[in-house]
């Protein structure tokens, strides 16, 4: 047999569709040949191939060698390739037997000794893999053992870890017994994860309770204040009150991470938290590149987003994360590849109130001129502010405060309040309130007269558009689902409006 047929998989965003490798030997003058749209990676294992078939002692065919990797338009990057051209030459070398390998799907990056080196996406695709019909029969993924604990997060799918090219083949030429390669079960812990405790922050009361709101409804914040008042120490910590991870969100989050290879299944159920510096690239927030990588705001997903000295950020940076925060994608579209990656993070911003840091501080004075307050705070645009559905402000805290014994409330406190409002939403809407579209918010967050009428005036005083009045609503909905009120009542919608403050006036 002259030709032997493997299945494997590329990467395109979030997606990994299937790539059939296809090896033909010919007789003529040796060469191997590569084709169906490869990068510079894919071409590369030519010598990773052949070195790794002389090592592991099989003979390398002295012939005219060609692989197709098919469908010919699909771009493939990546070593991944390397295991199913090396078993697909040996197969059609008759160095190994064949009748299995339709039954299987292979990646794995090949060291020159043989070894397997670990690989980008395998969670992804894995994934592909468990949705792809297969007539019946379900299909076996043999992979580097780096990405067994990844992959099999996946549940039901087949995965067959291996170390080495030697390891495979052992297990297609022995028809039972040792030789064969065992089906993996992924190790995973089952206990909450170990985050930061408010316990650590004095006082700051208006801050901690702002941040428990925007828990429990998965709203955007931003922390302004003087230099020293804690808003990185309570953005650090602000991930352990979040809601637990359901199996669902822990695997989109772990899906993501899998792309850029650094995802490790220690962290399973640990939702992400990404503090990129201000000197971030667009590129680097949303993703790009030619081809396509999920960028922070992706690798944040149903996690948190945390942008320290935000007016630092270059605009043009910052006015990317508009589309995002309303609709949790990014589409990144490119010449000639498109990807979308979803973006469901949560923004935790903050910044200083002047370029000095020292705007309404008790003690400090501030240098600032009013025409540089403004240059400053004009950074941040209206239409991104009027994305983030809390704005407060982290005033300084007096000296004998900071100097006491007192410490906090601690996290696990906090965290178990968040999860029955999170709970209470849920089983009212099925989402988050931060979720809740126009005529869900008409029907789930109707104030009662008197904070309806609150709400029209200070609607009407401070000049809000439709998207803030249905942010303070959403808001308004944790609130009172905070304090387990069935509807918004007018010191829910009191609070939410106190949590609105402009950096500047209307």
């Amino acid at each position: 047999m002259s030709l032997a047929v493997l299945k494997s998989r590329a990467l395109s965003g979030m997606h990994a569709p299937e790539v059939t490798v296809e090896v033909h030997l010919a007789n003529g003058l040796p060469q191997f040949t590569i084709v169906g749209l490869p990068d510079t990676e894919v071409k590369e294992s030519k010598d990773r191939v052949r070195a790794a078939l002389q090592n592991a002692r099989f003979e390398f065919p002295a012939r005219r060698i060609t692989v197709n990797l098919a469908p010919a338009d699909l771009p493939k990057e990546s070593g991944r390739f390397d295991l199913p051209i090396a078993l697909g030459i040996l197969a059609a070398s008759e160095q190994m037997p064949s009748a299995e390998l339709q039954h299987y799907e292979f990646a794995g990056e090949l060291s020159l000794s043989g070894g397997l080196r670990p690989i980008r996406g395998a969670l992804a695709m894995t994934y592909a893999m468990s949705q792809t019909p297969t007539g019946g029969r379900q299909r076996r993924f043999i992979l580097p053992r780096a990405n067994a604990d990844e992959a099999a997060l996946v549940q039901d799918a087949a995965i067959y870890p291996a170390d080495s090219l030697l390891d495979v083949c052992a297990h297609f030429s022995a028809a039972d017994g040792p030789a064969r390669l065992s089906r993996h079960v992924a190790k995973l812990q089952c206990e909450r994860p170990a985050y930061a405790d408010f316990s650590d922050v004095k006082d700051q009361l208006v801050a901690r309770r702002a941040l428990e709101v925007a828990a429990a409804g998965g709203h955007s914040i931003l922390l302004v204040g003087p230099p020293g008042t804690g808003k990185s120490m309570l953005a650090a910590r602000f991930p352990g009150i979040l809601p637990a991870m359901t199996e669902q969100e822990a695997l989109e989050s772990a899906a993501v991470l899998s792309l850029t290879g650094s995802f490790q299944t220690a962290l399973w159920k640990t939702r992400p938290y990404r503090a990129p510096h201000h000197t971030a690239s667009g590129v680097a927030l949303v993703g790009g590149g030619s081809t396509p990588r999920p960028g922070e705001i992706s690798l944040a997903h149903r996690g948190v987003l945390f942008l320290d000295e935000l007016p630092e950020f270059n605009r043009k940076v910052l006015e990317v994360l508009r589309e995002p925060l309303e609709s949790g994608l990014i589409h990144i579209s490119r010449a000639a590849r498109q990807a979308e990656f979803p973006a469901r993070f949560q923004l935790v911003a903050a910044m200083n109130p002047c370029p000095c840091g020292y705007l309404g501080h008790p003690t400090q004075r501030c240098r600032c001129s009013p025409d540089v307050i403004a240059r400053y705070q004009d950074k941040i645009s209206g239409p991104l502010l009027d994305r983030i559905d809390m704005q407060i402000l982290v005033g300084a805290l007096p000296q004998h405060e900071l100097l006491g014994q007192t410490m906090g409330e601690g996290s696990q406190a906090i965290f178990q309040r968040v999860e029955v409002a999170h709970s209470l939403a849920l089983q009212r809407q099925a989402k988050a309130n931060h979720a809740l579209s126009t005529a869900e918010i008409a029907r789930w967050c109707e104030p009662d007269a008197p904070a309806d009428a609150l709400l029209r005036a200070m609607m009407l005083k401070l000049n809000w558009s439709a998207r803030a009045y249905h942010r303070v609503l959403k808001v308004a909905r944790t609130i009172a689902d905070l304090s387990a009120a069935e509807q918004i009542g007018q010191a829910h919608v009191a609070e939410a409006i106190s949590y609105r403050r402009a950096l500047r006036p209307n």
